[in-house]
């Protein structure tokens, strides 16, 4: 037996063990990462201007700290950017992760000392509880891909600044490095199509095992590596390929068209990261939902959906939380994170343990005439049509038209680029509304109330969401395009893409 890959399987035996151990253990485990990093920054600016050393419990908790966004968090990162030290955690920041709002441009996310395990050794843990669960430790006997963000880094207030996916590249194990491609070199390639092309290059000869990365993007690495081999099928190419690693969009759209170029299903594991904390990830070969990270430094805090724009709302921990509900997320770590709303909504699907699925964006959703329809229930709907007609969709997002230019009552405008275009778009329509109706009764009223016409579908040119995308400056990386707007903004965009009715 290869000596490195017995030495992993035997330590994925023993996380798994951990990992087992943190599901009986976690509401009490969060009850004491509550009070530790209450106890750890209560002599911070933020842990004076809170009175954290007056907070016991978690009704204190509550009364003394609101949920904020990161507009309202912006004053303390911004002590932080003019070199202040101890403002949000103890210390300075290790990194700042650099993203991209919709409403606060550019934002800067506090990455401690503390907190870098918890992006880092949760990857880890992922990784060696598929193993443990598998026995598929021979992915290490070839090489792994991570299509990720630049690793090259600024530095701002002598912080080391950049994307949460180029900072992980940094931190990663040096057993692991030994397997990982792209090079350095490569990865640090600012344009995507020309960065695609270089790591096709360096990955089409070698012994590929493992693949990460979003799905949209990941399927575009498959397109050229069969477009540079002549290979009809991943397999063909890699054929020691047998796991797939991903997250930041759900997978479901994209399983059909991903599977079919890789030629059959391999194993997957779905994780839940973000510049604010790597938040859940897929512990079991089957069935639905991902593991709550309740051991990693973060106290989590849910908020019903209903009330995630109320100036005070009702915020819940763990131990409170109920199935089949959406809950706005809230995070607490050690990074400096206080109260803050990372904007996801999610939804348990078990209690024992503590799993969930993201559910959608606490602002992406339609509810132009209170309809309140969420990511979840249009995924849902397409995709139960789409197989019923083993149809495959690549891309799609969906907007209102409220004031529609042919006159008639509003509808929702669905954006949708085909693999195969339906033989009959309008009967697709017709049952994709149905599905709509089904996954969403204040959207069926509205249509049965005719306040609402059914949906209409734009069929989009093949490849008009990644030309949009590349038009956007956001081809690549961690980008994607959402699935839902209240507005028109993206809406109006994508008129250049549209297929002639």
């Amino acid at each position: 037996m290869n000596l490195k890959v017995g030495v992993i399987r035997l330590f994925a035996n023993i996380s798994r063990k951990k990992i087992d151990k943190s599901k009986v253990t976690a509401i009490s485990d969060q009850q004491k990462i509550m009070r530790h990093l209450v106890q750890k920054a209560k002599n911070t600016t933020f842990g004076t201007d809170h009175n954290f050393a007056s907070i016991i419990s978690y009704d204190d908790f509550k009364n003394n700290v609101p949920v904020r966004d990161y507009e309202e968090i912006k004053p303390y990162v911004e002590q932080i950017l003019q070199g202040k030290e101890n403002v949000l955690w103890p210390g300075k920041p290790k990194y700042l992760a650099k993203t991209s709002g919709t409403t606060s441009g550019v934002k800067y996310i506090p990455i401690t000392k503390e907190s870098m395990p918890n992006h880092i050794v949760t990857a880890r843990n992922a990784l060696m509880n598929y193993i443990s669960l598998s026995g598929n430790a021979d992915i290490f006997k070839g090489k792994l891909i991570f299509l990720s963000g630049s690793p090259e880094l600024e530095i701002k207030a002598g912080i080391p600044t950049g994307r949460l996916s180029g900072i992980v590249n940094h931190e990663v194990p040096s057993w692991i490095k030994t397997n990982q491609l792209p090079s350095y070199d490569t990865n640090i390639i600012d344009d995507w199509e020309e960065k695609l092309d270089k790591i096709v290059e360096e990955t089409y000869k070698k012994d590929m095992r493992l693949i990460s990365g979003i799905p949209p993007w990941v399927q575009m690495y498959y397109e050229r590596i069969l477009e540079k081999t002549g290979k009809s099928n991943i397999l063909e190419v890699f054929p020691n390929y047998s796991l797939f690693m991903y997250g930041g969009v759900n997978f479901e759209p994209y399983r059909a068209k991903l599977e079919s170029l890789i030629g059959r299903k391999i194993d997957s594991v779905e994780t839940y990261p973000a510049s604010e904390g790597f938040i859940a990830y897929q512990d079991t070969l089957e069935g639905p939902g991902l593991l709550l990270n309740t051991r990693s430094g973060i106290f989590f805090e849910f908020i019903p959906v209903e009330d995630a724009h109320k100036k005070d709302p009702v915020r819940l921990d763990l131990s409170m939380v109920k199935t089949g509900v959406d809950y706005a997320l809230v995070i607490n770590n050690n990074a400096g994170l206080w109260g803050y709303s990372i904007g996801d909504c999610v939804r348990f699907v078990s209690l024992n343990p503590f799993r969930l699925i993201v559910s959608g964006r606490v602002k992406h959703f339609i509810s132009a005439f209170g309809e309140h329809v969420i990511g979840k229930e249009v995924e849902e709907a397409l995709m139960g049509v789409c197989n019923q007609h083993n149809i495959r969709v690549i891309e799609f997002t969906v907007a209102p038209q409220v004031s529609p230019p042919e006159g008639g009552s509003a509808y929702h405008e669905w954006f949708i680029e085909f693999d195969e275009i339906p033989e009959n778009p309008e009967t697709f329509s017709k049952e994709v509304d149905q599905a709509m109706c089904i996954q969403n009764i204040y959207y069926e009223d509205l249509i049965k109330g005719n306040i609402l016409r059914p949906l209409k579908i734009r069929i989009m040119k093949k490849d008009s969401f990644r030309n949009y995308m590349k038009d956007q400056g956001k081809l690549g990386g961690q980008n994607k395009v959402p699935r839902l707007s209240n507005d028109r903004k993206i809406a109006d965009q994508l008129s250049p893409y549209l297929m002639n009715d």
